[in-house]
């Protein structure tokens, strides 16, 4: 049975802060992607989303973060992960998807580079 997903966004700075808790899963994964919808059509252009709650991620969670990714890179916008647990970090390395994110160790390390907003040119997610 899948579990509960939180979501609390926050606007901090020149970027949106939303801060993810549970399972990311199929029940819950089209939640985190209309609330990413929601912050990637905001005005700062700028979304970091701190993984560091979440306990769980499967193929659906997954794909709604490379969705989310490409939206931002549509959308002229950008997306950074934050405090992602190692459970995680591992699935995104093995998987090679670690390279269509820009990761940060901390939200703190993400806000403070809103300057460099968008993905680097040529980015992987141009290709999704």
């Amino acid at each position: 049975m899948a579990g509960d997903l939180a979501i609390e966004t926050a606007v901090v700075g020149g970027c949106t802060v939303a801060r993810v808790s549970g399972e990311l899963d199929y029940v819950t994964a089209p939640v985190l992607w209309e609330r990413c919808l929601e912050a990637l059509a905001g005005p700062d252009g700028f979304v970091v989303l701190d993984l560091s709650g979440v306990s769980f991620c499967d193929s659906a969670g997954l794909n709604v973060l490379l969705r989310a990714g490409r939206q931002a890179r549509v959308s002229g916008a950008e997306l950074v992960l934050a405090c992602v647990p190692r459970h995680l970090s591992r699935t995104l390395v093995m998987t090679g998807t670690d390279q269509f994110f820009r990761i940060c160790e901390t939200v703190a390390e993400a806000e403070a580079d809103t300057g460099g907003r968008g993905n680097a040119a040529g980015s992987p997610l141009e290709r999704l």
